[in-house]
């Protein structure tokens, strides 16, 4: 029953969260197309508000024309709408949907006993210290260095070689999975401390500051501007991270902290590309191609520098780890089934036998067995997803066995 209502909160806390991080990004994403899509005011009248920049569009039926002050409206309006829950609901919907994923089971999904043989609560903690450590560092080099000349560069380049760290050293301390989940969830959390911390924050002030008949201070939007502007550099790379999980050929490559690094740059150029490209159609900047081009090529270098090397089949001619009957072509359906069943009891019974049944599946059972063929097949040979970390030690001879069982019909019974 426990690994039922798991499943269910997993279920619903995925759900939420990608309903409410699709409403962050999709706001976030409009805004900065926005900005940069902005013209100077033609209407004098807009010119004497002090409206800075404004927009025609025309979408579902209607035309829309947002203006932009770059400092404070001449009066604040009854309704003013904010954006901050969406950050704040991605984020704490994301956080319970990794605490349920993975820190409630440390053990099975965030610790590799190859890596770090470590106590559940260490590596839990060790987990929570990167969310915490990393935006420490963040602030503080953009504390530091936002303001200089040169500011932007300087801090990218700063976070650049911060995220590489936190990259190589999530791979080598955790499960190549739930390190990559890790890092994206590192990084979605300055996000929306960024916004908790800065963004509305400054927002605040400034509204005080009308509201009291002062002067507005113009850094408080300055620094909002550039805090958002990171937020929406790191969309891509978190996406990344986050739907990597389903593709085991990412974080368990032998060099999964690489192949991590490069996707997120790939990401963050491509990016780069979006968010020039409507300045340079008002002839503002350069053609943003150059960045796009370089994402994809950093993409294909990957593809091609992770393809597998052809390999033969293994032959199974010997017993499966002293535990299963030969494999051998034109063996009977009873003892292919028999030879696989000896695999499932050495490799799969601790987690879905009689006692445990995770994710409410059993393999103990030849009719359990023959009703989840496919998903054993899928998780176990094609993406090798299964076990777990590969906790049980399975080898590609053993996957191997289970591949030929399922294509030759996944019999269970002479």
């Amino acid at each position: 029953m426990e690994s039922y209502f798991l499943d269910w909160a997993n279920l619903l806390l995925r759900w939420v969260h990608v309903i409410t991080a699709i409403a962050w990004i999709g706001s976030s994403f409009y805004f900065v197309f926005l900005d940069s899509s902005l013209t100077p005011p033609e209407d004098e009248d807009l010119k004497k508000q002090g409206v800075s920049g404004e927009l025609w569009a025309v979408h579902g039926g209607g035309f829309y024309h947002p203006v932009k002050f770059a400092v404070s409206p001449p009066q604040l309006p009854k309704h003013l709408h904010w954006f901050f829950w969406e950050s704040y609901s991605t984020w704490i919907s994301g956080f319970a949907l990794f605490t349920v994923s993975y820190l409630y089971s440390a053990s099975t999904y965030l610790i590799d006993k190859s890596r770090m043989d470590w106590a559940p609560a260490t590596a839990i903690m060790v987990a929570l210290g990167f969310f915490v450590v990393f935006w420490l560092l963040y602030d503080a080099i953009c504390r530091i260095f936002g303001q200089r000349k040169n500011g932007d560069a300087i801090v990218g380049a700063l976070v650049l070689v911060l995220v590489c760290v936190a990259s190589w050293l999530a791979c080598h301390w955790f499960a190549g999975r739930a390190a990559f989940l890790l890092v994206g969830a590192m990084i979605a959390t300055s996000m929306s401390a960024n916004v908790f911390f800065w963004i509305i924050p400054g927002q605040r002030t400034v509204i005080s500051q009308i509201k009291a008949g002062q002067p507005v201070d113009p850094i408080h939007g300055k620094r909002g501007k550039q805090r958002s502007v990171h937020n929406t550099y790191f969309t891509l790379p978190v996406l990344f991270a986050m739907l990597s999980n389903h593709y085991s050929f990412t974080w368990s490559h032998p060099q999964n902290w690489l192949v991590l690094i490069l996707m997120m740059f790939a990401g963050a150029a491509i990016r780069q590309f979006f968010v020039m490209r409507h300045g340079y159609k008002l002839g503002r900047n350069g053609n943003p191609l150059p960045y796009a081009l370089v994402g994809v090529a950093v993409i294909v270098g990957a593809i091609v520098w992770m393809r597998p090397a052809p390999v033969a089949t293994p032959v199974v001619n010997a017993p499966v780890s002293g535990a299963a009957s030969a494999y051998k072509n034109g063996a009977s359906s009873q003892n292919d089934f028999k030879a696989v069943q000896a695999v499932l009891e050495q490799r799969c019974y601790m987690c879905h036998g009689e006692q445990v049944q995770m994710k409410n599946l059993r393999l103990d059972s030849p009719d359990s067995v023959k009703q989840h063929a496919q998903a054993i097949y899928q998780q176990a040979v094609v993406q090798k997803l299964m076990p777990m970390n590969n906790a049980t030690g399975i080898t590609d001879a053993e996957r191997a066995l289970i591949g030929k069982w399922f294509e030759a019909g996944a019999a269970t019974g002479p």
